[in-house]
């Protein structure tokens, strides 16, 4: 068996991101629905973990609504997979944009303790469209773009997310604190309408949905497709460990409910005409401030490093972990909202490369009609374990056990997937060279 070709040009420089937005009209469309969507989600995040933080006074409701924004993304991840390699996928994100739309609107309802319950099944409901609208936006970059334009998309997709987390995080607390949840909610569902125009507007071929068989009600609840895409992942060597990457980031789960106790209860932000939950909100908005401006800062230098060398991005997955281990390790021993923001900086450029590069390399080597199906286990398999952290960190909280504590575990938990990924490329690297003998 010959080995895998590696992808090695010249390494990328940020000229390619602006010939991208200017010469791919697709491209450029989806990154604007890309904007406006997710800078409306961050300022929803923050609304909602504070809110459920005020009105129950319980580290662990922050931890089940982010169990119920993630974790329904495992068992919707097979018939979501099964959806986006039958029907368009660009007709399967407009949807989910405008279901999003609706749910969100019906926040608006949540006024008091006794309607807390009412946020739970709109998360699980907002949940379960992301979980159809993600593979499918994931698994059209290599539909628009050329193959020496995929690591640059992922990048600026990746860089993007961060700006937004920067803006939203920032600004989302102010607008919350001044202006009112009510008002978060509603530019959040506004951006899910103006986001579902934007895709309208693309025009690309789809050649997974013209050589697919009708959809029927029935393949919702078939698995052969799934246990076929299954197949296909075992069967290929270099999709196994990047399927199971984002899986590996154990930090992100916990994450959520570090940042929201730690920034309201060690690092509020006190002023004058602030009051508790604006000041909560404006520390949390600091902590992920810093996280976004890192998670756009790691890939844009990695992926310089890395170019299109399937190796090298393999290895930047494992430099990933490693900075992870060492920002939440870090964390722990802040003594003020600013070097906190930093560890969480540190950590989260290791955290958004893995994020890119698992993505890149998924892209490279998936046939487009296993594409949909590849990208829901990838997004399931990191769901369930941000699901199972985020849960555990809340019942730690709740038992008494410090933010502080929590963080420093988190980053030393994180050399488990380390050394497992060490350990596995070692293991191919062997094998390559045995193979070329």
């Amino acid at each position: 068996m010959e080995p895998q070709p590696e992808h090695s040009v010249p390494s990328i420089s940020f000229a390619s991101y602006a010939r991208l937005l200017r010469h791919n009209r697709n491209f450029r469309r989806l990154w604007m629905a890309q904007i406006v969507s997710e800078v409306g989600d961050w300022f929803y995040t923050l609304s909602i973990y504070t809110l459920l933080l005020q009105l129950t006074g319980h580290a662990g409701s922050v931890a089940l609504a982010l169990v119920l924004q993630v974790l329904p993304q495992t068992f919707v991840g097979p018939t979501a997979g099964v959806v986006n390699d039958r029907l368009r996928r660009k007709h399967v994100m407009i949807a989910a944009d405008i279901v999003r739309f609706v749910v969100v609107l019906a926040m608006l309802f949540v006024r008091s303790p006794s309607m807390v319950w009412l946020v739970y099944p709109l998360l699980l409901a907002e949940t379960t469209m992301a979980a159809f609208f993600e593979p499918a936006r994931s698994s059209v970059i290599p539909n628009i773009a050329a193959e020496d334009e995929v690591l640059v998309a992922n990048t600026l997709s990746s860089a993007t997310w961060s700006v937004n987390l920067l803006i939203g995080a920032s600004v989302g607390g102010v607008v919350a604190a001044l202006f009112g949840r009510d008002t978060v909610f509603i530019l959040n569902a506004l951006s899910f309408l103006t986001s579902a125009f934007l895709i309208s507007g693309m025009r690309f071929a789809e050649p997974h949905a013209e050589s697919a068989a009708p959809l029927r009600a029935r393949d919702l609840v078939d698995y052969s497709p799934v246990l076929e895409g299954i197949r296909y992942i075992r069967s290929h060597p270099t999709l196994l460990p990047a399927v199971f990457a984002k899986a590996g980031e154990l930090m992100v789960g916990p994450s959520w409910v570090i940042f929201t106790v730690m920034g309201a209860r060690e690092f509020a932000v006190h002023g004058r005409g602030i009051d508790a939950a604006g000041g909560a909100m404006l520390g949390m908005s600091i902590l992920l401030g810093g996280r976004g401006l890192g998670a756009m800062v790691g890939p844009l230098v990695a992926a310089r490093w890395a170019g299109r060398s399937d190796h090298r991005l393999r290895l930047g997955i494992l430099y990933g972990y490693l900075t992870i281990a060492l920002g939440y390790g870090v964390l722990g021993a802040s003594r003020s909202v600013w070097m906190a923001a930093a560890c969480a900086m540190l950590a989260h450029m290791g955290g958004s490369t893995v994020w890119v590069f698992s993505t890149t390399l998924l892209q490279f080597h998936t046939e487009d009609r296993f594409r949909g199906r590849v990208f829901a286990a990838d997004l399931g398999l990191g769901s369930l374990t941000f699901a199972v952290t985020a849960y555990l960190a809340g019942r730690l909280l709740d038992g008494g056990i410090s933010a502080r504590t929590v963080a420093t575990s988190t980053g030393l938990l994180m050399l488990v997937p380390a050394a497992i990924l060490a350990f596995a490329l070692r293991a191919g690297r062997s094998s390559e060279v045995d193979v070329v003998s």
